[in-house]
């Protein structure tokens, strides 16, 4: 897969993120795609993605993921990212805030035929708990 197509999918997810298309992510994630970082409880390919975000925008409807910096070399992509959102929903058991968030966090992917296979990455949910008030810091 050449870089520029890896690239097109990274941003299709990132659309389908930000849009609150979950539906349509088996257009790009593969159904084995194996997650190294998963989120507690999420399962492999399309449907643990789906999950993952769809609980993601119950807790902030608002939620918006903002790419700093991308690079990319063949079939892998790498960047970096702001997650903006308003505590409106329950998030790993904490209760509606109204508090807005700001984190950063980091993502790997690897990508056969337009769809991600693999993924590596980190997201600030220690940021998120201190910003919403759930812990202190």
């Amino acid at each position: 897969m050449s870089r520029e197509s890896s690239i097109q999918a990274t941003e299709k997810f990132g659309e389908l993120v930000n849009g609150g298309r979950f539906d349509a992510f088996p257009e790009v994630v593969a159904p084995d795609c194996h997650d190294h970082d998963p989120a507690p409880g999420q399962h492999m390919g399309p449907e643990g993605y789906k999950a993952f975000f769809t609980e993601l925008r119950t807790a902030f409807p608002d939620m918006q993921v903002e790419v700093k910096k991308l690079v990319a070399d063949g079939d892998s992509v790498a960047f970096a990212y702001t997650l903006t959102g308003t505590h409106q929903g329950d998030f790993n058991g904490h209760k509606p805030t109204g508090k807005a968030i700001k984190v950063r966090g980091m993502q790997i992917g690897r990508f056969v035929d337009g769809k991600m296979v693999e993924r590596w990455g980190a997201s600030d949910e220690l940021g998120i708990l201190k910003q919403i008030g759930a812990i202190e810091g």
